[in-house]
């Protein structure tokens, strides 16, 4: 009989994205979302992640083995209390329910690179025990929900395996993301749903992008081996400048003479210059290496946007 997992926030980016590569790898899936999106029929539940007896219930239901915790506020121009409310008690409220109905089951909570917040040259690549120098609020309650986590393994024994995560990218990436962002203006430019102008915010900055289907498969393979209460960085290695990923994009664009203007709206106040992770202990410990390169993820992004503009009414 295949094991059984819950994904919470499975409506989401990575939710949808593990969903499918869990149910090809034979397990069986099981999501909850505050949104209903996803056709996993009965085996979807309804819920905020917040809600301590509707988790509790939804846990007694599907019994899990492996509960990935997706479920997160991401936007960091959020109020504080917002973010906190979700990322922190709600991760709360989700440990707690599993150490009451399923204390056997591994627990995988995505955390981000955001933790790390500012670095200086001689830290890069950025290894796990690098210290956290947050910018944003919602940087703050990502380090408290994995102390949480950490604190519920080491005082409770529950079997807690954390992940960092560095900038994901892959079709259906939200365009509030710089990449799906420029993704998304020239699919409605080659429409001519847009004048050929695109907006950008700071190009400058460089990120380590990861596609999101090998992000996932990083999950599943922490879930399965990853050592409890361990904390694992889901990266490239390898650092590309905003700059870059709008160059390549545009090389793919089926219109020519395209105009790049700044948007001040899209500028981050605290804007980190640069974040490159190491993704050693994930490979030794998983064998996980990254089999996407970006260029066929940026491909397919625009390729999904390309869709997904076609379908909007003008």
């Amino acid at each position: 009989m295949s094991a059984s997992v819950l994904i919470t926030g499975v409506n989401g980016f990575c939710g949808r994205h593990l969903a499918a590569h869990l149910s090809a790898a034979g397990y069986g899936v099981a999501g909850l979302d505050r949104d209903r999106g996803l056709p996993l029929g009965p085996d979807f539940y309804q819920a905020d992640v917040t809600d301590a007896k509707a988790l509790q219930a939804i846990l007694e239901a599907a019994r899990p083995d492996i509960v990935f915790h997706l479920a997160a506020l991401l936007n960091p121009r959020l109020p504080y209390d917002a973010l906190h409310q979700v990322n922190v008690l709600g991760t709360l409220s989700l440990l707690d329910a599993v150490r009451t109905v399923c204390p056997r089951a591994t627990v995988m909570v995505t955390s981000t690179s955001a933790v790390y917040g500012r670095v200086r040259a001689e830290e890069l690549p950025i290894a796990e025990l690098q210290p956290f120098r947050p910018s944003t609020p919602y940087a703050v309650t990502k380090i408290a929900q994995e102390m949480l986590a950490y604190q519920q393994f080491a005082t409770h024994g529950l079997r807690v395996v954390r992940a960092r995560t560095f900038n994901l990218v892959g079709p259906g990436e939200s365009p509030a993301f710089a990449s799906s962002a420029f993704a998304r203006q020239i699919a409605e430019i080659e429409l001519g749903r847009r004048d050929p102008v695109l907006a950008v915010g700071n190009l400058e900055s460089v990120r380590d992008f990861t596609d999101v289907r090998d992000a996932v498969r990083a999950y599943r393979l922490l879930a399965e081996v990853g050592e409890p209460g361990s904390v694992f960085n889901v990266c490239s290695g390898r650092g590309t400048p905003i700059a870059q990923v709008l160059d390549t994009l545009l090389s793919l664009s089926r219109v020519r003479g395209v105009a790049v203007k700044v948007d001040p709206t899209r500028l981050q106040p605290a804007d980190v210059p640069i974040q490159i992770g190491d993704p050693a202990r994930l490979t030794a410990d998983t064998g996980w290496s990254a089999a996407i390169d970006l260029e066929q993820s940026l491909a397919d992004l625009l390729e999904d946007w390309r869709n997904r503009v076609r379908e909007e009414k003008p």
